[in-house]
């Protein structure tokens, strides 16, 4: 343990490093931490970092995808499920599928079920790489809700594809009928279990005297335990962290108070950069161990290099055809929701743009990372070695060449520029504002008309929602006036989510607004 501890310690104080270097350089950190962990890896005397997979499957994995649920926007999600589930499902089997095929042919010993093994692993895209690349340009909200919600949901069929693979290789047969019944299991059971959980756990939150400290010591620990009782039972412990996530997400204002949604924002900020930080890290530190290891079966660097360069061009091609099938069937099917480019260039470099997203990392990690190292009659597992080679090239290729020139493309074809409506954008914040204040001062002069006559603080209190000014000295504010002023941020509360089933708003907005009505009654309760 004393030697375990400045090791880790030194680790968060590299990727601390790495985070601001690439933030002064405006590149994702990812891309920099593999980097960084690849030198790192070729220090002399540095000791072989030996990772057990269930530790990234376990303890990494359900917090990534517990806060990457609550980031996101259900409404945008609920309008463009046709394409989020086209490419979380239809895309990922289409991508194993192509690995397969592929490495059947070009690699010496490698059968389709390897090949649907390695598919399995290498298809889902990450979804921490894709939102550090993309913060640093403007993209539609439209682009960026399918990426977030394909992967939501890809780990979960990428996951299932693997351990049926698995399975076949390891029994050397694959039965239609009980990999079709356990696929079902897999999909319904995660996600019912998922959401039962959750509702356990919103209940526990109204019901038990919490706190802000308590709330968010209950949110660190919950989806743990989804993820854990949904592999308890051979569900999917990835969609049940989803589904739960989802349904507290759309709860939050239900069972948290403001106290715990500002505190937990920032406990979970920090906690989910310290563990994306570490995993892109071990990415790059455990490249001597793969080496080596491929050099133990008598594979050739070149040419284990090779078969991984062909594996991500596969990945890159198979992403970008399904990109410009998804938009064929969406101008088929449902042409009023194509984006409106003002060239037709511009609309065919959209769906490659979008199949240009594939950046690959922490689930393909940890998946390649699980395959046993020997098979239940004690052979050794065929390929182990050069599958685990390939999958960490494909990591590596995918993040610096892609994510370091997705930017640049973007900016350098205008690409978004017809879809990004900033100015209409403000005139939905400022009218999203004028009506609230509106809907605020009518509910305080109905019920509390009465009350203003000869009432300085609710006078001053009046003028606030009138003229939004602040007074200078909080004396006036009695309690009689803060319990007013408590029921009124609540109000607005309501009236935002009501506004927020308006399809033509952006949940964004209104997340920023609510956001900004919890630092307000943070405040006030301070006074």
């Amino acid at each position: 343990m004393h030697t375990l501890l400045p090791f880790l310690l030194a680790m968060i104080a590299a990727i601390v490093l790495l985070n601001m270097w690439a933030a002064k350089l405006k590149i994702a950190y990812p891309i920099l931490l593999v980097i960084g962990g690849l030198l790192i890896s070729f220090i002399p005397g540095l000791p072989v970092l030996k990772i057990n997979p269930d530790l990234i499957f376990l303890f990494f994995l359900p917090p990534l995808l517990f806060e990457a649920s609550w980031s996101v926007s259900f409404k945008e999600m609920r309008k463009w499920w046709r394409m989020i589930t086209s490419f979380a499902f239809l895309v990922v089997f289409f991508t194993a599928l192509s690995v397969a095929v592929v490495t059947n042919y070009y690699i010496p010993g490698f059968t389709i079920a390897l090949g649907f093994l390695l598919g399995g692993i290498v298809s889902p895209p990450d979804a921490v790489s894709t939102g550090a690349i993309t913060k640093f340009v403007k993209i539609p909200r439209t682009t960026s809700a399918v990426l977030e919600g394909e992967s939501l949901l890809n780990d979960a069929s990428s996951l299932i594809i693997f351990r049926f693979a698995l399975i076949a290789v390891g029994t050397g047969q694959f039965i239609w009928q009980d990999a079709a019944t356990g696929f079902l299991w897999m999909v319904l059971g995660g996600v019912g279990i998922g959401l039962l959980l959750a509702w356990i756990f919103v209940q526990l939150h109204k019901r038990l005297p919490t706190e802000a400290a308590s709330d968010i010591a209950l949110t660190l620990i919950e989806p743990y335990i989804m993820y854990w009782v949904a592999e308890e039972l051979h569900c999917s412990g990835v969609l049940a962290v989803v589904a739960g996530g989802l349904y507290m997400s759309a709860q939050r204002l239900t069972f948290l108070s403001s106290s715990s949604r500002i505190r937990g924002y920032s406990v979970w900020e920090s906690f989910i950069f310290i563990l994306n930080g570490i995993v892109f890290l071990i990415i790059g530190l455990d490249l001597p161990e793969i080496v080596s290891g491929i050099r133990a079966e008598g594979i050739p660097l070149r040419t284990a290099i090779g078969y991984g360069v062909l594996v991500t061009a596969v990945l890159i091609i198979a992403r970008i055809i399904s990109s410009y099938a998804a938009m064929l069937a969406t101008r088929i099917f449902r042409p009023g929701v194509v984006p409106k480019a003002s060239s037709r260039k511009r609309a065919l470099l959209l769906p490659l743009l979008l199949g240009w997203t594939g950046m690959r990392g922490v689930v393909s990690l940890a998946a390649a990372l699980s395959i046993p190292v020997t098979l239940d009659n004690g052979a050794a597992f065929p390929q182990r070695n050069l599958i685990l080679f390939v999958t960490f090239v494909a990591i590596l290729l995918t993040l610096v060449v892609q994510g370091l020139t997705l930017p640049y493309i973007i900016r350098r074809w205008h690409i978004f520029d017809d879809f990004i409506d900033e100015e209409s954008e403000l005139a939905t914040r400022k009218e999203m504002k004028k009506g609230l204040k509106q809907h605020v001062y009518e509910f305080v002069k109905e019920k509390y008309g009465q009350d203003m006559n000869g009432h300085e603080g609710m006078q001053l209190f009046m003028k606030q929602w009138e003229e939004r000014a602040k007074a200078a000295d909080d004396s006036w504010m009695n309690e009689r006036t803060k319990e007013i002023f408590v029921e009124v941020l609540e109000i607005q509360r309501k009236y935002l989510t009501e506004l927020n089933k308006d399809p033509k708003i952006d949940e964004e907005i209104i997340r920023q607004q609510l956001y900004q009505i919890d630092l307000e009654e943070e405040r006030l309760r301070a006074i």
